[in-house]
């Protein structure tokens, strides 16, 4: 299978005069799953939603297997799962399935103990946390290049996350994989490579103890 590479460069953004993401770059590869850690108002998101193409930033570089994509549209190459709901409430599961997964790969998405019971239900009639695993599955199914995971984990029963750590493990085998999520500790058992975002600035952290002294947690004794 041929190893695929996403390049990203000079990304800043400021808000409001506060300068929130300086000079960032980072490269990811088909295999890798990449761990986003950082506190809260960091920018971890904003950085995705910038990779992605929903929030522009001055001087920011992308390079999809060493092609500039700068002036082009990444939706075929990047599927980016955010927080906020996005697929119309009117929808049933299954209708969902069928607009957004292919023919081939479909019978095998439904084989799910947790999607057999939702096909026929609206996504309105959904829970969070029902909601939250199909959009999470769907994202990892799509046939993109790599994929942004924003708050995988969020409003997920234990065996809900044991399921998406699963996913996720084996759509790296085809994929790059990028994701935050407040549940550091699930990032960090599955992800390859972690970084950490803090002063505007990522950090790669190599020793667990590097996060407690660049103080993302307040012990050590918290790992």
């Amino acid at each position: 299978m041929n190893k695929h590479i996403l390049e990203i460069s000079g990304i800043q953004k400021s808000f409001k005069d506060k300068l929130l993401l300086s000079d960032i770059y980072l490269k990811i590869q088909t295999g890798e799953i990449i761990g986003l850690l950082g506190r809260n108002g960091s920018g971890k998101s904003t950085l995705l939603k910038i990779i992605f193409g929903i929030i522009p930033a001055s001087d920011k570089s992308i390079f999809i297997d060493g092609i500039s994509k700068n002036n082009s549209s990444v939706l075929n190459e990047i599927s980016y799962l955010h927080q906020n709901q996005f697929i119309p409430n009117h929808f049933s599961v299954f209708k969902t399935i069928s607009l957004s997964i292919d023919k081939q790969k479909a019978a095998l998405f439904c084989e799910d103990d947790f999607l057999k019971p939702l096909l026929n239900r609206k996504i309105r009639n959904l829970s969070f946390g029902e909601l939250r695993y199909f959009q999470v599955k769907l994202i990892l199914f799509n046939t993109s290049k790599f994929a942004l995971l924003d708050e995988p984990f969020s409003g997920l029963s234990p065996k809900m996350i044991e399921n998406v750590i699963g996913l996720i493990k084996e759509n790296a085998l085809q994929k790059g994989i990028f994701i935050t999520d407040h549940n550091y500790r699930n990032v960090m058992d599955i992800a390859t490579k972690i970084v950490l975002l803090k002063d505007g600035k990522l950090h790669e952290i190599n020793e667990k103890a590097e996060l407690f002294q660049k103080e993302y947690l307040k012990s050590p004794a918290i790992f």
